[in-house]
């Protein structure tokens, strides 16, 4: 694998996951790789959604990051349990790693013509570019292509950002849907890093 295909694989991480972490060791990786001639790494912000969780907690047990004096906390805590009950609760965790929960959200486009797909691509476009912060997810039951937007606990916080973007998308209306976990500051649920882009320095040969 040659230097820009490392490098384009690096941004191509970047919207795969849609994490901050991810964009970090996108950027670590590239600040590492020695840059085409031609070409320029230069800094570029980016909006990326807001941890669901305690990312300082994820992947921990629960039970090994108690409170202790030997880690300077003032008292020490303790926990005596049967490891049947420990066991219980590793597999509740593994087995719901990828569980989603009953909600709502916006559905901007739902159509089965022979232009769907280029029109949906279009509409995700289109919606990410005005409003970054909100998830979109486009899919395909045949024959309808769709593309829904949002994580809403209740109808009435999806009502809300209807009522925002449906002077743009007029035929937008709610549904019911399996959603992903909401930020848990829904007030703010995205934040922005910065990350390496590759372009063109400006001096580069065409060959014709």
């Amino acid at each position: 694998m040659n230097c820009i295909h490392k490098i384009i694989l690096s941004l191509s991480l970047l919207m795969v996951f849609g994490m901050a972490g991810a964009f970090q060791a996108a950027a670590q990786e590239a600040d590492s790789l020695q840059i085409p001639e031609g070409y320029i790494l230069t800094d570029s912000i980016a909006t990326v959604p807001a941890p669901r969780i305690d990312t300082t907690l994820a992947g921990k047990d629960i039970f090994e990051v108690m409170p202790s004096k030997a880690a300077g906390d003032i008292a020490d805590v303790n926990i005596s349990q049967s490891r049947v009950i420990m066991n219980s609760l590793e597999n509740h965790i593994s087995s719901n790693a990828d569980r989603t929960i009953e909600g709502y959200r916006i559905r901007i486009f739902f159509d089965n013509r022979q232009s769907a797909r280029t029109d949906s691509e279009a509409m995700e476009k289109k919606f990410i570019t005005a409003h970054p912060d909100i998830p979109v997810y486009r899919s395909y039951v045949n024959p309808y292509f769709k593309v829904t937007v949002g994580d809403f606990r209740t109808r009435s916080e999806a009502m809300q950002l209807l009522r925002k973007i449906v002077s743009d998308f007029p035929t937008a209306f709610v549904v019911k849907e399996s959603i992903r976990y909401p930020a848990v500051d829904r007030f703010a649920p995205t934040v922005t890093d910065t990350v390496k882009v590759l372009r063109p320095s400006g001096r580069q040969s065409v060959s014709l």
